[in-house]
């Protein structure tokens, strides 16, 4: 049944202000966490910070980084002190001002917050020394390399200390940060809205006086929306609709590579549920890993429209280890490697899934293909951000999940594979492994850098914690009266000059 939205509801607090007010309407595949840039961990919860709290530092479509609230930036000779000038006149939600204090609170909780998931991130920090009101001087133990592309994303978004002092743990609840948007109001699994905020220092670029996110999982009725009017642009346009939406008149649709991947995570040492044969032993792993063709996948499900993969980045990444490439679907090795590992009856894999269609239809044909191997695959259909919340607590025994991807490629494969990373939910931990990732962080030499990614690679491959399927293009479809939108690789929803001229 098609989702019928309620413009009266919707729109309730935007006519208030006038006859002129516009509401932005935008679909998402699901519903976002927690909304605390400390804590929380979707992509879709990405989309709506965009809007909402605004970062250090941010990119360009080329993923070159830009200035936001800070203004300016320079490193010391050893590469160990990052001196950062931040932009003057801007403000909270709340009325606070945001200032080096803020900076330097921002980084503390970060690193210090019981349920924070950057702590990773901003590991390389020692200290913070508050230089001049709009000024800060941040310490790092070693170099690292990744630290302002860590502040182009969730790490660098500043919060109200007041606000999150007085809010604790807390504080996604009612989230108070210094974007374009402010938060009004929330509904789990029916919507998120934002109200404009008329102190932002960018405010001429914003033309909406509210814009409101609508999780809508079903591809079809995200779609059927679009189609009808009652939201204006959608999170990842499905593969298969894509000759449609480009057909039609009132449509226009935008894309760009991602940075990112989709996989299985297996569950190797989260708690008891790691107990199983393909959390104890590799050769499973490496078994289910063969059964899978990774091209017919790709073309089954998403008319050949996204790119395969075997890694954390994609093929036609300059980090891509060539020397492991997408290996073909060997069905007589995986029984193989099973007998040998002692099970030559088959082995039974419970992998956990998002409720929506493209996670299910990835799932059946994975689980088509590994059969045929004597792996029986049993799919657990679960609400995504439930999901996510067992795969931490090590509830899961396998689950089908991917990242949206970083600029820089320590963002990919760090927080994952590291022992006590930020999102390594697989519990895999390997002392050899730590030490190259660790590495990679202190060298700006590219050349170099590479080096140890693809010495981690060359264990990764055999120990798989993640088995990769695929790489995504993001797609996504707006109304024809929607303009100025710009596809960003990350698949963020900036709107910062976008306007409707309904």
């Amino acid at each position: 049944m098609l989702r019928k939205l309620s413009l009266t509801a919707i729109l309730l607090g935007a006519t208030a202000v006038g006859a002129q007010a516009q509401d932005l309407r935008i679909a998402l595949q699901s519903d976002a966490d927690v909304l605390d840039p400390d804590q929380s961990r979707t992509f879709v919860g990405r989309i709506v910070y965009t809007a909402l709290c605004d970062k250090l530092v941010d990119i360009t479509p080329e993923l070159d980084l830009i200035p936001q609230l800070a203004t300016d930036w320079s490193w010391n000779d050893d590469q160990t002190e990052l001196t950062m000038q931040l932009r003057e006149g801007v403000t909270f939600h709340d009325g606070e001002p945001f200032n080096a204090e803020a900076v330097a609170y921002n980084i503390n909780r970060s690193q210090t917050l019981e349920e924070s998931r950057r702590k990773s991130e901003v590991a390389s920090i020692t200290g913070t020394e508050v230089t001049g009101e709009y000024e800060i001087k941040i310490s790092l133990a070693q170099p690292d390399a990744t630290l302002l592309a860590q502040f182009a994303d969730r790490a660098g978004m500043m919060i109200s200390p007041a606000a999150a002092e007085e809010a604790g743990a807390d504080f996604g609840l009612n989230p108070v940060c210094s974007g374009p948007f402010a938060f009004d109001n929330r509904v789990a699994q029916d919507r998120i809205v934002l109200t404009k905020f008329d102190d932002y220092w960018n405010a001429d670029e914003i033309n909406f006086d509210s814009v409101t996110y609508l999780p809508i999982p079903d591809n079809t009725v995200r779609f059927a929306n679009l189609q009808s009017g009652d939201v204006d642009i959608i999170d990842r346009l499905a593969a298969t609709d894509l000759e449609q939406a480009e057909s039609a008149s009132d449509i226009e649709v935008a894309s760009a590579v991602s940075l990112g991947y989709q996989g299985m995570t297996i569950n190797v040492g989260n708690g008891d549920r790691a107990d199983s044969p393909i959390g104890e032993n590799p050769a499973v792993r490496q078994a289910l890993s063969l059964a899978i063709d990774r091209n017919a996948l790709n073309q089954v499900v998403f008319n050949g429209a996204f790119a395969p993969g075997n890694q954390s980045f994609p093929p036609n990444s300059p980090w891509y280890d060539q020397d492991h490439p997408i290996p073909e679907r060997d069905v007589e090795a995986a029984k193989a490697l099973l007998a040998e590992a002692g099970f030559e009856d088959g082995v039974t894999v419970e992998v956990q899934a998002p409720n929506s269609p493209v996670p299910q239809q990835v799932m059946q044909v994975v689980q088509a293909m590994a059969a045929e191997a004597g792996i029986t695959i049993e799919i657990t259909s679960k609400e995504f951000a439930t999901m996510l919340q067992d795969q931490s607590a090590g509830d899961y025994m396998a689950s089908q999940v991917g990242w949206s991807g970083r600029v820089d490629p320590d963002g990919n494969i760090h927080q994952f594979m590291t022992t006590g990373g930020g999102i390594n939910d697989s519990g895999y931990s390997n002392p050899e492994v730590d030490e190259l990732l660790n590495n990679a962080r202190t060298t700006t030499d590219t050349a170099e850098r590479k080096q140890y990614y693809d010495q981690a690679r060359d264990i990764l491959v055999e120990d798989l914690p993640i088995i990769y399927l695929y790489h995504q293009t993001w797609i996504w479809g707006l109304r024809d009266a929607v303009s100025g939108f710009t596809p960003y690789p990350d698949g963020m929803i900036r709107l910062e000059g976008v306007s409707l001229e309904d």
